[in-house]
């Protein structure tokens, strides 16, 4: 009996030491340093998830008042130099990227050639020149000789009226008195009344004629004058001609694709250079759902990928009416086979305002990055 109380009391300190460790065991599950952790991790999450929420929220804020694309570039109306008569190069006077100003002589072609068809062409100038004035001066003889035919008829009809009124006074009395006039008498007075009205007549005539004559000489001159205008015409074209021998720069701007030397034998037609204008500007397509609140005069933020510690700006002077596949070689025929809806994009036009420096660097082509503010 001695011996199991003993054992009792193990037992029961067994339970008591087993209840206490599973109380200890229980706040260690709840309140230990993995439960902290867990909390922590909870927490932090729920503040980054509401940071970038709120970031999230701030970012839409700000670019919904943007509209920005990289289908951009710089723009402009590139001019191609072409000679306007065939010849041999003789003198090429720009090299490349070289800035030039209107006026300003470019390439100089030979002109002995044209030269010679000008000393051609005056010749035959003073060649109808003096055959026009041949045609006035005969001209002026047909209507003088116009005139003395006239002035003759005048004669001829007065003596013509003269005689006639002889003959009827000559019949008049040898009806009354038949001895007073000899036969002989009245033959000569009515021989000199034929006489003079045959050359009234013949010179009637030969006014006529003399009309004809002049009119003759009118046309004479008249085409005179038209051969004259046709060569001074030859004159002002091999003129013009001999100034296309001397090409120069229509306006400023910067030699570009330099592909003339000199003796190349060059033709209308055929590119000799390109001449960028410093006028420029951004071509940037933007898509259709991007033009809602976009409009001319809005500021525009430009990135250029050539010079990107370079900040420029510009606005925006026009959007284009209609996307750019409606001008398309061979535009879209939506309403052949299947149709698949595609965002279509419309060119809009950005001027560069700024800085002045900096746009002579700018070239065509050179790919930017316009953003557009849309909302004030």
């Amino acid at each position: 009996m001695a011996n199991e109380q003993p054992r009792g009391g193990d037992a029961g300190g067994q339970a008591t030491g087993n209840a206490d460790g599973a109380q200890g065991a229980g706040r260690t599950g709840t309140s230990g340093p993995g439960a902290r952790k867990r909390r922590r991790f909870v927490i932090i999450a729920l503040i980054v998830v509401l940071l970038v929420a709120i970031a999230g929220v701030l970012w839409w804020l700000h670019a919904r008042n943007y509209e920005s694309t990289d289908d951009a570039y710089i723009d402009a109306h590139i001019v191609r130099i072409s000679p306007q008569i065939a010849g041999r190069v003789l003198h090429v006077l720009v090299n490349d990227d070289e800035r030039v100003t209107a006026g300003q002589l470019l390439v100089e072609i030979d002109p002995h050639e044209v030269q010679s068809r000008v000393a051609q062409v005056e010749a035959q100038a003073s060649q109808a020149e003096a055959q026009l004035a041949q045609a006035e001066a005969d001209r002026s003889v047909r209507q003088a000789n116009y005139e003395q035919a006239r002035a003759s008829a005048r004669g001829a009809a007065a003596q013509a009226q003269n005689a006639a009124q002889d003959l009827a006074r000559y019949r008049g009395l040898q009806s009354k008195m038949p001895e007073a006039v000899a036969m002989q008498q009245l033959d000569q007075v009515r021989t000199a009344a034929v006489n003079t009205e045959a050359q009234y007549q013949s010179l009637t005539k030969q006014i006529g004629a003399a009309a004809a004559e002049v009119k003759a000489a009118e046309t004479a001159v008249r085409g005179a004058q038209a051969a004259v205008k046709s060569a001074q015409a030859m004159v002002q074209q091999v003129q013009i001609n001999l100034g296309y021998t001397r090409v120069h720069a229509p306006e400023d701007g910067t030699v570009a694709d330099l592909s003339v030397a000199v003796g190349n034998a060059v033709a209308p037609g055929s590119e000799m250079l390109a001449l960028v204008p410093f006028n420029i500007w951004v071509t940037a397509n933007f898509k259709e759902t991007q033009l809602a609140r976009m409009r001319p005069g809005q500021p525009v933020d430009i990135k250029v990928d050539a010079f990107p510690d370079i900040a420029f700006h510009g606005h925006v002077e026009s959007v284009q009416r209609g996307a750019g596949q409606a001008f398309a070689i061979l535009p879209a025929q939506n309403a052949t086979g299947n149709f698949v809806k595609v965002v279509q994009r419309v060119p809009v036009k950005i001027v560069i305002d700024g800085p002045r420096d900096a746009l002579l660097r700018l070239g065509p082509g050179m790919s930017v990055t316009p953003r557009v503010h849309v909302r004030p």
